[in-house]
Parts: structure tokens; C-alpha cells; sequence
């Protein structure tokens, strides 16, 4: 199993508000959706229920929800009732798990896992946020540039994506 993060975060690491995403930026989501799919995106529910119900679950992917809720439960998903139950049982697929938020789930993760790859899209713009992305010691990885997006008429605003390997 490789286990790897992906997320989208402002200047000042906001990753969302109110339980939404800050902007709609489609390139980067073509690039989530290609990074993605056939693999297992891991989520909390509140992310999870902040999804569009026609894109609920994600399609081609395996969906995870994590809640500590006994009785939840998402159509087409497996739920987990804790970050460490979710990775143990995905510990002999040959898929990439992705945690895609939100923040803190991040946060666990981070704490208390080691990433094999992280994917950052760092956006240029600085957006009122409740939801941060938290910081991680950047030494550990090695960074490359994917991809660099100008600002244009479908997206509101620059970003880079950067990718961190161990």
C-alpha cells in the first residue's frame, strides 16, 4: 500500500469554509480526479456530506468515511470508525490511499502516519477560512513542480501543484 495525501490550500494553508471548498478551480480537480482515480480516497464525513450528492460517492474510486458515528453509513462506501482502522485494512492493496480531508483528518494523518507522497496545490490568493491545512516539516520530502496554472476565465485564480515523495 502507498499512502498519500492530497489537498488544496491558500497562502495561509485555508483549505475550506463552512464546510466548502474556497473556490472552484477546475484544472485542479481534473488533476485530483486523474490522481485519484482507481484508488481509495479516505475522508471524513463532514467531507464526505460536503460532496455533491451526483458526484456522492466519487466515482471509480473506493470511498472511505470515516465518523465516529456506530450507526452511519453512505451508500457505496465503506465506513471506518477511525483513520487507523481504515489504513490497516487497505495494508495489502496494491492501490495508493489517499487522504483528502478534511482538516482533521489531515491533521491525523500527519501526526500519526507517515506519508509516502503528498500532493499540494498551493493557490495564489489568500480567502477567508475556518479550515486549515496544518503544517508538516517539509525537510522530510523531496519536492517537484507537477504542474503550474495561470489564472484564466475558468479559474479565478493561479495555483501550483507541487508533489512531496519520501
Amino acid at each position: 500500500m502507498k499512502l498519500a495525501l492530497i489537498v488544496a490550500m491558500d497562502q495561509n494553508r485555508g483549505i475550506g469554509k463552512d464546510n466548502d471548498l474556497l473556490w472552484h478551480l477546475p484544472a485542479d480537480m481534473k488533476f485530483f480526479k486523474e490522481t485519484t482515480t482507481g484508488h481509495v480516497v479516505v475522508m471524513g464525513r463532514k467531507n464526505f456530506e460536503s460532496i455533491p450528492e451526483r458526484f456522492r460517492p466519487l466515482p471509480n474510486r473506493e470511498n472511505v468515511v470515516l465518523t465516529r458515528n456506530e450507526d452511519y453509513q453512505a451508500e457505496g462506501c465503506l465506513v471506518f470508525h477511525s483513520l487507523e482502522a481504515a489504513i490497516a485494512h487497505y495494508q495489502e492493496t496494491d492501490k495508493t490511499v489517499f487522504i483528502i480531508g478534511g482538516g482533521q483528518i489531515y491533521q491525523e494523518a500527519l501526526a500519526n502516519f507517515q506519508m509516502d507522497e503528498m500532493y499540494i496545490t498551493e493557490v495564489a490568493a489568500n480567502i477567508e477560512a475556518d479550515t486549515f491545512f496544518p503544517a508538516f516539516d517539509e525537510n522530510q520530502y523531496q519536492i517537484g513542480i507537477v504542474q503550474e496554472n495561470e489564472k484564466d476565465e475558468k479559474n479565478p485564480y493561479s495555483f501550483v501543484i507541487k508533489k512531496y515523495s519520501k
